[in-house]
């Protein structure tokens, strides 16, 4: 394992964004046994994770708009692991009108952040359906009571985390994406016309519906949706990173195209319980899917 100084060393190098930067909020007076493993070589890997062929469990950060979701996409499309959503699964609740939804879509509007109650049942009643499977999780846990939270219950399942991965972009190339986003909401598809524009300007290319701007995507919402993560989420690398247990925490720096060959090889290699996907397979991508806890159904 890495000394903590070279790992400092690197880390500063691959995390310095311009004005603001990950090292600026995550302290280097960690631990010196770090379950922090930055290089890909094969010496780094762990027999046992050979030999057992576990299930990939991921978590993916990044801030706001950073393409989380499209790497999640990716990886769900090559191999056998469902990537489950937060946001798209929030947004289809706001666009359908359920209570949840109702409750969320106030708060979002304004850059907020949902309660841990309702996020924590919205995740928890999907992944106690996926014991023995492969899932990356998109959006969760955002703060570090969130990460305990989802820590406990994936210990009392018997079923630990064994990946976390961070994409780091400035925040100067995240504003000038956020202007030119477009979405079509009920699938999810995502357009900008600076390097993927519609074929019809303002329309999907698929149904040709009107393509719409997400509510949260302008600057003055973005800005405090920036503050929530520099506040809140970006502390949770530091909890991670500090735990105990080993496991593996990975930096990503640049867009999704740059980092995807990265962590496409750690999945493969290092989870080869991870399988790839039968050409016409069922669908992988569970966004909008995960299924609602009594509780927060509609009121009838």
């Amino acid at each position: 394992m890495a000394s903590l100084s070279v790992l400092t060393s690197a880390s500063r190098s691959c995390l310095r964004i311009g004005a603001r930067s990950v090292c600026s909020i995550i302290p280097w007076t960690l631990p010196k046994e770090l379950p922090f493993y930055m290089n890909l070589s094969s010496s780094e890997k762990s027999s046992t994770v050979t030999q057992d062929k576990p299930a990939l469990r991921m978590l993916l950060f990044g801030k706001p708009c950073s393409g989380k979701g499209t790497l999640a996409a990716r990886i769900s499309k090559k191999y056998d692991v469902l990537a489950i959503s937060t946001g798209d699964l929030l947004r289809q609740h706001i666009s359908e009108r359920t209570e949840v939804g109702r409750q969320a879509e106030e708060i979002v509007a304004a850059g907020g952040l949902l309660p841990d109650g309702i996020m924590l049942d919205l995740i928890t009643s999907r992944l106690d359906t996926l014991k023995s499977e492969s899932w990356i999780l998109d959006g969760f846990p955002r703060t570090q009571r969130q990460g305990r939270l989802l820590d406990d219950f994936l210990e009392k399942q018997n079923i630990p985390l064994n990946l976390v991965a961070n994409v780091d972009i400035s925040d100067d190339l995240l504003f000038k994406w956020i202007s030119d986003r477009w979405v079509h909401l009920p699938s999810g598809r995502v357009y900008s016309t600076s390097y993927n524009p519609p074929k019809v300007p303002g329309l999907d290319d698929v149904t040709g519906e009107p393509l719409t701007k997400r509510p949260d995507d302008n600057p003055e919402t973005f800005s405090r949706r920036l503050e929530h993560y520099y506040a809140q989420t970006s502390p949770v690398l530091y909890y991670y990173a500090s735990r105990a247990y080993s496991t593996r925490l990975v930096n990503l720096c640049g867009d999704s195209d740059a980092v995807w060959p990265t962590l496409e090889t750690i999945v493969r290699e290092s989870f080869p319980g991870a399988r790839e996907r039968v050409p016409g397979s069922s669908k992988p991508w569970l966004s909008g899917q995960l299924q609602v806890r009594p509780s927060l159904q509609p009121l009838q």
